[in-house]
């Protein structure tokens, strides 16, 4: 407890100035290799490995982002990626928002029984269920397709998204329940009109968690598209510059910007109602 008090005070008697200058280093040295990728983006192969840290290119190489968008085709795996991560991102929204509110809600035979069997399968590694889920999609027909590549993406257990609406969902009074079964709403109005509105701040967590996965998701993709390669997602298309023996580095930071940008905007469109999801959701 001393301890403790110690180092409150300690901060404290800190100068603002001090503490600033500390944060702004540790920003720098977590923004730099973003930085880092967007001049490389702008710098052709070889600059790249004798610039070292410089940040500044000698010349700006737009034609980096012209070969990657057209050349080797980012222009329709950035579509394929929006697609697959739209669609995985609603069904998982559905899903998981329904699961935790009647986790949350209802005392049901067997609740425990489900909970646990989910929070066990956090323990199993992903890599262990891609046979099943490619011989699953291969009987259906799906394996080669966009559609096949979204019913794999969003039909994981996706444990944490569960328990986040869960513990909001557990926190809200049991009267607007009650007060919407008396104005005649049954299970599915009271849970689409009253209930997921006010969870918007976990529904904005569990896109931006959801969208991060999906987005930047490389294995399962890869094993979806390896008979078409017009099927694949700007992760896999990475794969587009490496050659047999020479490698494409500005390319690649061209692309993994474009890959990137849409992420970074999401994240700051998003990031208010990512940390009041999480606070919510653990408080209860």
């Amino acid at each position: 407890m001393r301890a403790k008090r110690d180092r409150g005070w300690l901060m404290r008697r800190l100068p603002w100035w001090f503490a600033a200058l500390m944060m702004l280093v540790l920003v720098a040295l977590w923004v730099y290799p973003f930085l880092w990728m967007v001049s490389a983006s702008l710098k052709d192969s070889l600059e790249i490995f004798t610039a070292g840290l410089n940040l500044v290119p000698e010349t700006l190489k737009f034609e980096n982002y012209q070969r990657a968008w057209v050349d080797a085709g980012f222009g329709k795996y950035l579509l394929n990626t929006v697609i697959v991560t739209i669609s995985t991102v609603i069904i998982v929204l559905i899903r998981c928002s329904m699961t935790g509110y009647v986790l949350a809600r209802y005392d049901f035979l067997g609740r425990k029984v489900v909970l646990v069997v989910l929070v066990a399968t956090l323990f199993v590694p992903a890599g262990y269920t891609i046979i099943p889920v490619v011989d699953l999609a291969a009987q259906l027909g799906m394996l080669n397709s966009l559609g096949g590549m979204v019913i794999a993406m969003s039909g994981g257990a996706h444990v944490a998204s569960i328990l986040l609406y869960m513990g909001y969902f557990r926190q809200i009074p049991k009267e607007l329940e009650e007060a919407a079964i008396v104005d005649g709403a049954g299970f599915l109005r009271t849970f689409v009109q009253v209930m997921l509105p006010l969870a918007n701040p976990v529904t904005a967590t569990v896109t931006l968690m959801t969208f991060l996965s999906t987005w930047n998701a490389f294995f399962l993709p890869l094993v979806f598209t390896f008979s078409r390669p017009d099927l694949r997602t700007l992760s896999v298309g990475m794969l587009a510059f490496q050659g047999e023996n020479t490698t494409d580095w500005a390319g690649m930071a061209a692309a993994a910007t474009i890959s990137l940008l849409p992420v970074v905007l999401l994240f700051i469109l998003l990031q208010r109602h990512f940390v009041e999801g999480i606070a919510g959701a653990v408080k209860s």
